[in-house]
């Protein structure tokens, strides 16, 4: 029987158990030019207290792959090749600790430029080290400015700064790469047709929205090594089809379905399921509102699948792989609020947990 502190092999890395720090942004680097985009000793802290907490794999928060690709100024970003060295750091205290190293590539889109969530989160000027946001279409987010509207020639270079970060990703030592394609960011806004409105290839239908997603598949993978996995997280549903006064054509569990099944086709070790984010709508606030989602991909496709979202109580967690609902679970607020989430778990469900030996003669 699978058990949440079994270990998995995904191509040849095994990760030690499958309780998973979700990638969270925490705000905290410089904005400043000099310094942008760099993690700071907060980010060695905070990452290697989950790590030694008993993580299988800690992955790192949504880390730009352009300037322009960071939701806020305060974001982390790996854009530039002075940059690799302040992730190395990262990668080597997550790995020391006894976790893998997993790193979350993103491209903000048409949410970019926002202040941090405390401070209001409000788009910022280029006076407040704020940048025009890019998008599929001239389609603005709720409350945000109409994003500019990339050109080809704009979406090859999204293509190549993905390849481009997840080499200096590689080259700073991470295990794991994951593409971030949800929550409405650049390429969950191509695949929705909400934000999506554009009649030429990277437009229309499914095909035709999810070719920037695939290209950007195709082009981390040719860098990343073929013993090493490489994830993406998705957005099931946009929570528009849900919603019966809501008749507007969106993204949906049925194209999330095809997505997976593309992606496992170039190369996607594992899909994390997620959700919503294109536009303001409601959301259910059940318990498994999200990962029963992920349960029907794992049942309607073949690629494995990790369970996000709410993850509170560690015998639900159990029970999301005990059932065959997913094949990891990634905990995102409980691993805030308590950084040796995973040890407590395994405790608590009669495991070994992972104490380093520093800690364990507290026990």
């Amino acid at each position: 029987m699978t058990t949440l502190f079994s270990p998995i092999r995904l191509r040849d890395l095994e990760m030690p158990n499958r309780a998973w720090m979700s990638p969270m942004c925490t705000y905290s680097a410089d904005p400043s030019p000099s310094a942008a985009g760099r993690p700071t000793d907060f980010h060695l802290a905070h990452y290697s207290a989950r790590a030694a907490g008993g993580a299988g794999l800690v992955m790192v928060e949504a880390t730009g792959v352009a300037p322009e690709g960071r939701i806020s100024p305060f974001d982390l970003g790996i854009w530039d090749d002075s940059q690799t060295p302040d992730f190395a750091r990262i990668a080597s205290a997550i790995r020391t600790q006894g976790a893998v190293a997993g790193i979350q590539l993103a491209h903000a889109g048409r949410k970019a430029s926002t202040g941090r969530p405390w401070e209001g989160g409000d788009w910022l000027s280029t006076e407040e080290y704020g940048w025009m946001p890019y998008g599929a279409s001239p389609v603005a987010f709720p409350g945000g400015p109409v994003p500019h509207e990339m050109s080809r020639e704009d979406i090859a270079a999204v293509v190549a700064s993905f390849a481009e970060a997840a080499r200096r990703a590689l080259e700073a030592g991470f295990q794991v790469a994951e593409v971030h394609a949800a929550h409405g960011y650049l390429l969950h806004s191509f695949l929705s047709p909400i934000a999506n409105q554009r009649t030429d290839e990277y437009g229309g239908d499914l095909a035709g929205r999810a070719r920037l997603a695939l290209e950007v598949i195709d082009a981390v993978r040719a860098v990343w090594p073929q013993d090493a996995p490489v994830f993406l997280r998705i957005s099931t549903t946009d929570w528009v089809e849900e919603n019966p006064e809501d008749s507007r054509e969106s993204w949906t569990y049925e194209q999330s379905a095809q997505l997976t099944a593309w992606a496992g086709e170039h190369g996607v070790d594992l899909v994390d399921a997620s959700s919503g984010g294109t536009d303001i709508v409601p959301i259910p606030h059940e318990e498994d509102y999200q990962t029963r989602y992920a349960a029907r991909l794992r049942t309607d496709t073949t690629v494995p699948v990790a369970a996000v979202g709410r993850v509170k109580d560690v015998r639900r967690a159990a029970e999301l792989l005990s059932n065959g609902e997913a094949d990891a679970v990634f905990v995102g607020r409980e691993m805030l609020r308590d950084p040796s989430w995973a040890n407590h778990a395994s405790r608590e469900l009669g495991e070994a947990p992972r104490f380093l030996e520093q800690y364990a003669y507290a026990l």
